[in-house]
C-alpha cells in the first residue's frame, strides 16, 4: 500500500488566476466565436497562468491538481466562457494523460519547451494501426477534436490491425491533416474540428494502451485511466454553464422588476426558478459527493469499484441532463432577449452542443441504473458499458 501513488493537491493558487481572467475572457468570448477558435490574447493568458499544465504530472513542472481541484477550475473557466472552459478541459487532459503514460523518449521530446504542449484530438471512432519496426503506422479520420486548432500534437485513439487491441496515439500536429469543417450550434470557439491522419509513423514510445490506469509518472489520479479523468472535466464544464444561466436571469429578472407584465412579478416564475435552483444545485451536491468518495478512495491507494465507477458516470449524466433543463428554462424566461443575439443565446447554444458528448448518453444512464439495480452481478465497467 506504501508504494501505491498518492493523491497530489495543489491548492487554488491556480484556480485563483482563472478567476482573475474571466473580464479578459469575456471581452473576448464573442470575437472568439466568430473567428471559431480562442483569441491570441486568451491563449497567451491561459498559458501564462499555466492552467494547461493543471493536470500534467508535478514531474514535469505541471500541478497535477486533484480532481475536486480540477472541478472547481474547470468550472470557474466554464462560467466565464463555456468554449474557454472546454479548450482547456481537453487540451489539459489531453497533457496529463500524455506526461502520465507515454514512455521517456515520447515525454522528453513533447514536453520539453519553455510552454506546455497543447494536444487536442478524438479517443472514439478510432482509426487503423499496423505494427512497424519500434512503432506503428496510423490512418484515420476523427471528429470533433477539441481544441485541435489551438494545438501542437495530436492525440487519436487507434485500433492494431491483427490484435483489435484499442491504444492512444500521440502525434505532430505536421502529420495532421486539418478537415476545416467547424460549422456547429454551439462551441464555436473550442476550434473542434475533424481531422486526418494518412500512415504516419508513430513511435511506440509515443502510444498507451487506452484503458491504461498505472501511471509511469505522477500520482494516483492518474490511476482512473482516461475515460474516467474526461468525467471530471466534463463535470466542471457542466456546473460552470449551469450557474452562469441561473446568474444571467437572476440580472434578467431584476433589471425588469417593477414594470408591468415582466416576469420578476410573477408567482409562476418564482416558483419555476426556485424549483430550477435546487435542481442545480441537487445535482452539484452528487458531483461532489461522488468525487469526494473518490478522492478518498485514490489517496488510500485503492482503485474504484464497479459500485464507484457507476456514481462517477451517474454524476455526469445527472449534472448534464439537469444542465439542458436548466437552459431550456432560462432561455424561456428570457423572452425576446433571449431570441436575440448575445449572451443567454450563446449560453443556450453551447449548453445544447456539450450536452450531446457521448460520456452522457442515454446508453450509459441506462447501464448505471442496471448496475443500481443489481441486475449487472459479476460484471465490471468497460469505458461506457458493463461487461462480464
Amino acid at each position: 500500500m506504501s508504494d501505491m501513488p498518492r493523491l497530489h493537491t495543489a491548492g487554488t493558487t491556480l484556480l485563483d488566476r482563472a478567476r482573475e481572467l474571466r473580464p479578459l475572457i469575456e471581452r473576448d468570448a464573442a470575437t472568439a466565436e466568430a473567428q471559431g477558435r480562442l483569441t491570441t490574447p486568451v491563449l497567451d493568458a491561459l498559458h501564462e497562468a499555466g492552467l494547461f499544465g493543471t493536470w500534467v504530472p508535478t514531474p514535469l513542472g505541471g500541478a497535477e491538481l486533484s480532481p475536486r481541484e480540477l472541478i472547481h477550475l474547470f468550472e470557474a473557466l466554464s462560467y466565464a466562457d463555456p468554449s474557454t472552459g472546454w479548450v482547456v478541459m481537453a487540451t489539459s487532459l489531453a497533457n496529463g494523460t500524455a506526461g502520465a503514460y507515454l514512455g521517456d523518449d515520447a515525454v522528453e521530446r513533447i514536453f520539453k519547451g519553455p510552454r506546455m504542449p497543447l494536444i487536442a484530438g478524438q479517443g472514439t471512432r478510432p482509426g487503423t494501426a499496423v505494427r512497424e519496426d519500434g512503432g506503428f503506422r496510423l490512418s484515420g479520420q476523427w471528429g470533433f477534436a477539441s481544441g485541435m486548432l489551438h494545438s501542437q500534437y495530436a492525440h487519436s485513439l487507434g485500433v492494431i490491425e491483427g490484435t483489435g487491441e484499442g491504444r492512444i496515439f500521440v502525434t505532430p500536429i505536421e502529420d495532421v491533416k486539418m478537415l476545416g469543417n467547424w460549422d456547429v450550434l454551439g462551441l464555436r470557439a473550442t476550434g473542434s474540428i475533424d481531422y486526418a491522419i494518412s500512415g504516419a509513423f508513430v513511435p511506440e514510445s509515443q502510444t498507451h494502451v487506452f484503458t491504461q490506469n498505472e501511471p509511469l509518472r505522477g500520482g494516483a489520479i492518474y490511476r482512473l485511466g482516461v475515460l474516467d479523468q474526461a468525467l471530471i472535466a466534463h463535470s466542471g464544464w457542466a456546473l460552470g454553464v449551469g450557474r452562469r444561466l441561473l446568474d444571467e436571469l437572476i440580472r434578467h429578472a431584476g433589471a425588469r422588476a417593477g414594470r408591468p407584465g415582466q416576469i420578476a412579478g410573477s408567482d409562476a416564475f418564482h416558483a419555476d426558478f426556485a424549483r430550477a435552483e435546487a435542481k442545480f444545485r441537487a445535482a452539484k451536491a452528487l458531483v461532489h459527493e461522488t468525487w469526494d468518495d473518490t478522492e478518498r478512495t485514490l489517496d488510500s491507494g485503492r482503485l474504484l469499484d464497479v459500485r464507484q465507477e457507476t456514481m462517477v458516470r451517474l454524476a455526469l449524466n445527472h449534472v448534464t441532463s439537469t444542465l439542458a433543463e436548466v437552459a431550456r428554462f432560462v432561455y424561456a424566461s428570457g423572452g425576446t432577449s433571449a431570441l436575440r443575439d448575445g449572451l443567454i443565446q450563446r449560453l443556450f447554444r453551447d449548453v445544447h452542443a456539450g450536452t450531446a458528448h457521448i460520456t452522457s448518453g442515454p446508453q450509459v444512464l441506462a447501464e448505471c441504473g442496471r448496475e443500481l439495480a443489481g441486475l449487472a452481478p459479476d460484471q465490471s465497467w468497460m469505458i461506457l458499458a458493463l461487461e462480464a
